[in-house]
């Protein structure tokens, strides 16, 4: 058995959505100034790192983080190679990948994997048409995970978002996949609950067999 972090670390400096707010942390209480122990201060998006977007994200009145079912986090996953990708991935392209009918969480490894050597944002990241995103809704995925900061084309986000959302599928974004080769594995993502929250920062770790 071998477990897999796909988790980005939190950590001042890393890349952030543009306009999203930065990493910020600190250490207020500190054994080197005096203190018993040591205390840090963290300051972050809530869409930072590796994480989960819940339906009021994109949708006003809508559950936060809180109303998210827990066993769409937990299960049977598979890694799809689209490593070859060149733009954003249509109903043509899914169709032409290698995605077995069985699998409900499905993680798209991209080219985006290596954007995280990349130390500011890449707006052209590999990202999933709202038609994309119906067919995948049709088929039952109730995961869907990402390899950058969206799941959604750059500078509209909105209809691939609002497609999973309003269906109920739970959206991973900012996953690293760079050391996870594809194929079938076991998913288990654990986003802080913050309830009414638009989304929240998750560990991700995946498990095989192998």
């Amino acid at each position: 058995m071998e477990w897999i972090d796909i988790s980005v670390p939190i950590r001042p400096g890393m890349i952030s959505f543009p306009g999203d707010p930065v990493v910020l942390m600190d250490r207020p209480i500190a054994i080197a100034d005096g203190a018993v122990c040591n205390v840090s201060r963290l300051d972050f998006g809530v869409h930072s790192g590796t994480h989960v977007d819940a339906p009021v994200h994109f949708m006003e009145g809508a559950p936060g983080v809180e109303g998210m079912a827990i066993e769409s986090l937990v299960g049977p996953a598979w890694v799809v190679d689209a490593t070859n990708q060149v733009g954003n991935i249509d109903i043509g392209h899914l169709d032409a990948l290698d995605i077995p009918a069985g699998p409900r969480r499905v993680l798209f490894k991209t080219p985006n994997s290596r954007l995280w050597e990349v130390p500011t944002f890449s707006p052209n990241y590999v990202a999933l048409t709202p038609e994309a995103a119906a067919a995948l809704v049709s088929r039952g995925v109730v995961l869907v995970g990402a390899d950058y900061l969206s799941i959604a084309p750059f500078g509209d986000p909105g209809p691939t978002h609002r497609t999973f959302l309003a269906a109920g599928v739970v959206i991973l974004e900012g996953l690293d996949l760079r050391a996870v080769a594809p194929g079938p594995y076991e998913l288990i993502c654990l986003p802080l609950l913050i309830p009414g929250s638009d989304g929240a920062s998750a560990r991700a770790i995946l498990r095989t067999d192998g």
